[in-house]
């Protein structure tokens, strides 16, 4: 896309469609917002951001739940020009105070909950503007609920920043990651071309707004097919998703792969509306198989796993309805070009590991710091930096980071693959794989397990290991652990488990 473009335009096309312009846009709470009156509302917020003086072009950072004041604070940003960034509300304060820096905000949009939170955040920012979205006088709300509606969107091109995503990097500092209009009339991609969404359809997702995956597929995307989405303003439960999908019976559900875990944990009869649902879809993180198998038995439908990262903001390799192949996480969609280069950037043959790179229609601009940009940005193409393979029929295969491939004497280790042969066993409920040097310097494998209720995790889990993998690839050492250490974003931080048993092996001080 080229040329003058406000994406708002696009997502909200459909808001004055006679036939949608009554039904819901979002649910939440028993409560329903028209397509019309999100409309209404986003246009009236468009004014109060302009009334409250910030300018196109700033950015406005959002520390906000799910809601549907969520939903009309970030279309009303873009329709007036101004570049919205979600935040997520599990940080920690410095890392918010990190964001607001980096990317030299003019105003901090928070809801009443996160008040303190905010508060601590902007302490070391004397330039940062702070602003309740929602509550009482002086709220962006009640601002709004004031304004006059803006008719006309502010004149934006395509290229234009829109929105800023921060990757939850697991190692370092999170990288701001642009994203143009025209990335954002993209939004909707796997709803149109994998699920065949129409006009109408429920979507239900489990991820935050904040998220990638759920601000294309749940809201944004949504919203360009119009379709209905669930928002809920809680981080959710399997118990209060099981009770959504037996009231509205969602055409489409999109859940991470540990909260597929979870509801499985549930009882069969409460899984048993799950059946319904055309669409399962996931993505984040690595599915493992024994749980798409549980899920296939218990529930007795698919779940397709997808790839995508912030970066292309939709997702760009998929599974397809009646074309699942597991442990894949798919085909490239519409548009997507995608190739596995090796360390000397030479094209590898089917079965061989090498980094995947994507040339995609609705990639990021670039990120806000040059030196990423150069590195991840070439010629129209981006590193995921993940490794991945290919078969003959073009399915591609998620093995990991590419800095997840190691040597281990002397032979290639993929960690992920030792973790897929312990997940299989029912007593463990979680478990990763890390590489930490033995006493000589040497590179060994270290496995962190949770358990689940059963006991004897760790002696099943030798077992295992030994019957079912090659010497160099068993695990030298085996710990049970409470839990695994995350990011904010559920991201398992392994350099963390890596550190705890390297101060564990390490010789007492004298």
């Amino acid at each position: 896309m080229e040329g003058a473009l406000n994406a708002v335009d696009v997502l909200l096309a459909r808001a004055g469609e006679a036939s949608l312009r009554s039904q819901p846009a979002i649910l939440q709470a028993g409560r329903a917002m028209s397509y019309a009156e999100l409309a209404e509302l986003s246009a009236r917020v468009a004014t109060a951001l302009r009334g409250a003086g910030v300018s196109p072009g700033a950015r406005l950072c959002m520390l906000m739940d799910d809601s549907p004041m969520f939903c009309a604070t970030f279309l009303g940003a873009l329709k007036a020009g101004v570049v919205a960034i979600p935040l997520n509300t599990r940080l920690q304060p410095a890392d918010i105070g990190f964001v607001l820096a980096d990317s030299d905000a003019a105003l901090l949009l928070f809801d009443p909950a996160h008040a303190s939170l905010a508060s601590q955040a902007a302490r070391a920012n004397d330039r940062i503007r702070l602003l309740p979205a929602r509550g009482g006088r002086g709220s962006l709300e009640e601002l709004a609920r004031r304004a006059a509606p803006a008719r006309e969107s502010h004149p934006t091109n395509a290229t234009d920043p829109a929105f800023w995503l921060y990757s939850s990097g697991t190692t370092g500092r999170p990288k701001g990651i642009v994203h143009s209009h025209a990335n954002a009339a993209h939004a909707g991609k796997l709803l149109r071309e994998v699920a065949r969404v129409r006009p109408g359809t429920v979507i239900l997702a489990t991820s935050k707004l904040f998220f990638a995956f759920a601000l294309d597929n749940a809201f944004t995307g949504a919203l360009a097919c119009g379709a209905t989405t669930i928002l809920n303003e809680e981080w959710p439960e399997p118990e209060t998703i099981a009770a959504q999908v037996e009231k509205y019976r969602p055409g489409v559900f999109f859940t991470v792969p540990t909260f597929f875990r979870r509801l499985l944990a549930l009882p069969k009869e409460r899984l048993a509306a799950f059946s319904s649902i055309p669409i399962n879809a996931t993505g984040g993180e690595r599915l493992p198989d024994a749980i798409l198998r549980q899920w296939r038995t218990t529930v007795g439908t698919e779940i397709l796993v997808c790839y995508g990262m912030s970066e292309t903001f939709c997702n760009a390799i998929s599974n397809l309805p009646g074309r699942v192949r597991d442990g894949s996480t798919g085909v490239p969609l519409a548009g997507v070009q995608a190739r596995i280069l090796d360390n000397a950037g030479n094209e590898v043959g089917p079965g061989e590991p090498g980094v995947l790179w994507l040339r995609h229609p609705s990639l990021a601009l670039r990120y806000k710091d040059a030196e990423a940009t150069a590195r991840a940005f070439r010629d129209g193409w981006f590193c995921t930096g993940d490794l991945f393979t290919r078969d003959a029929d073009g399915f591609f295969y998620h093995q990991g980071r590419s800095d997840e491939l190691y040597k281990v004497a002397g032979q290639w280790v993929r960690p992920a693959e030792v973790e897929e042969v312990v997940l299989a066993d029912e007593r463990v409920r979680e478990a990763a794989c890390v590489v930490v040097p033995d006493q000589d310097g040497f590179d060994r494998l270290a496995l962190f397990v949770v358990p689940g209720d059963a006991s004897g995790a760790a002696t099943s889990v030798a077992e295992r290991c030994a019957q079912s993998l090659p010497r160099h690839s068993q695990p030298k050492w085996v710990r049970e652990v409470h839990e695994l250490p995350r990011t904010a974003t559920g991201k398992i931080q392994r350099f963390r488990l890596r550190a705890q048993l390297m101060a564990e092996l390490s010789p007492p001080k004298k």
